[in-house]
């Protein structure tokens, strides 16, 4: 749970930092992987708690 709560945390900040990419504020070629790459992590958490381990 805890991975699933900073991952998301993570994400709306790599946005916040992203807008202000799109604003010509921050380099857009540096936080554009930053939101991908904690997009990519919380996708994988939500994905990977559930999941069928075998008999």
């Amino acid at each position: 749970m805890l991975n699933i709560m900073l991952g998301l945390i993570g994400t709306l900040v790599f946005f916040c930092l992203n807008i202000l990419g799109l604003m010509s504020m921050l380099p857009l070629y540096i936080t554009s992987p930053l939101l991908f790459v904690s997009l990519l992590f919380t996708i994988n958490r939500f994905n990977q708690r559930k999941s069928f381990k075998g008999f």
